[in-house]
């Protein structure tokens, strides 16, 4: 048994800026792996740390020993030793190996770590099959893409979408879903005549703006970030449009005031309680227990100037200390190849990156409708500063929700004190 939990150790409270001075790997890139090498020649000892990304711990450590044992069938003289962590404080415990030169040779990332760890991380491009990289999503790529060059190799997909509750249409006697963001205001007073929200939108402070905001100023055609993200463009004109669109959701009554300060449980939410009619934050595999599946009506993504949603993509890099680099290459290649990946994706419920695969839930109402969007899905701005400047946009579009100041000025307020993060 290579497959083991690994149990939270104590850690120290080191800062990510440790990461540059603890680095200190060689540069060899050899690709026996991507290229193609022979399988025989490669060997040496390769250590991942993994998460729950699949729930059921039985299901997930059986698909461990079982791709352990497929890659050794290939690979003999490579010993994979996979470890699961538990999510909570991974980055303090990574951030301590490293500094610590006990850090693993193979790690699971998602994209808005990759840029605090990206001199810790060998660039994954030169040990993947040609074949196996060509067949990624091009979102994807950019997903884990830093200056060109590939710091992970994406395994699995989230897709997120707009999500109708078709028992609350029904009551309102509407048979066609919104598209647009006209079409959303334009359906909101009938439904809010007859008691429902047409939408939810959560500001507290502590959500991710992955959630909330940032799709809306995608789909006006914003960014974060400007193109070589020394600066934030999120108080631009597409900027201020988005968060007047908000503004107006919730000025005109048409979405819950509660959830604008605080995040109450799911189920104490109108959204549990069928009194909303469309969101676009949530996975819609969860609120089947509150709509029931027949309720549960998958849609594209809402457009303006663009189509476009949150949705995540986890990858597995390589950091640079690794000894046997051909080796966690060629673990890396196998595991994420379209094959091995797919078996991980539908054990967790997630969606490919390949696209090669084709459909993995035809059929399913609900998983086999929101794979269809799989390649209208961004992870968001790959920048070191990201989380940080989260930090300080989120309290100023509450303020506009709560009436205690415009967007632009909003913004604006948001913007420098973004800028000085960034230097």
């Amino acid at each position: 048994m290579r497959t083991r939990n690994a149990p939270t150790a104590a850690v120290l409270a080191l800062s990510l800026g440790l990461l540059a001075t603890a680095c200190g790997g060689d540069d060899d890139t050899d690709t026996a792996g991507g290229e193609g090498g022979d399988s025989g020649s490669v060997s040496g000892e390769v250590t991942m740390w993994t998460y729950p990304a699949i729930a059921d711990e039985p299901t997930h450590r059986a698909f461990w020993d079982d791709t352990i044992a497929a890659f050794n069938a290939e690979f003999p003289d490579v010993d994979v030793t996979v470890e699961i962590f538990p999510w909570a404080d991974r980055d303090q415990a990574l951030t301590t190996a490293i500094a610590g030169n006990s850090a693993p040779d193979v790690v699971y990332l998602i994209p808005d770590q990759l840029p605090a760890y990206a001199r810790n991380i060998e660039p994954i491009d030169d040990y993947l099959s040609e074949d196996e990289k060509a067949d990624y999503r091009p979102n994807v790529v950019d997903s884990v893409s830093i200056d060109g060059q590939m710091m992970g190799a994406p395994i699995l997909q989230s897709v997120l979408a707009l999500v109708c509750n078709k028992q609350v249409f029904d009551a309102v006697g509407q048979t066609e879903y919104p598209e647009t963001w006209d079409d959303l205001l334009d359906m909101a007073p009938t439904f809010q005549a007859a008691g429902f929200d047409m939408t939810a939108y959560g500001g507290d402070v502590a959500n991710s703006l992955n959630l909330s905001f940032y799709p809306l100023l995608w789909q006006a055609g914003g960014d974060v970030f400007n193109d070589d993200g020394t600066e934030v463009a999120f108080n631009s004109d597409e900027g201020v449009r988005a968060l007047e669109f908000v503004q107006q959701l919730v000025e005109d009554g048409y979405v819950d005031s509660a959830q604008l300060t605080t995040e109450p449980p799911l189920e104490q939410t109108r959204i549990a309680q069928n009194k909303v009619a469309c969101v676009w934050h949530m996975e819609p595999q969860y609120l089947v227990d509150f709509w029931g599946a027949e309720n549960v009506i998958v849609r594209p993504p809402l457009k303006d100037a663009e189509q476009i949603q949150y949705g995540t993509v986890g990858s597995l890099s390589m950091l640079r200390t690794s000894e046997d680099k051909d080796a966690a290459g060629a673990w890396i290649d196998f595991v994420t190849s379209a094959e091995q990946a797919s078996e991980y994706d539908t054990a967790g419920r997630f969606f490919s990156t390949k696209e090669s695969v084709g459909a993995l839930y035809e059929g399913d109402p609900i998983l086999g409708e929101l794979e269809q969007f799989a390649g209208l899905t961004t992870v968001g701005p790959l920048n070191e500063h990201a989380r940080e400047v989260m930090g300080v946009l989120a309290p100023e579009i509450q303020a506009v929700l709560v009436g205690d100041k415009e967007p632009q000025q909003a913004l604006d307020d948001a913007a420098d004190a973004a800028n000085a993060l960034l230097g």
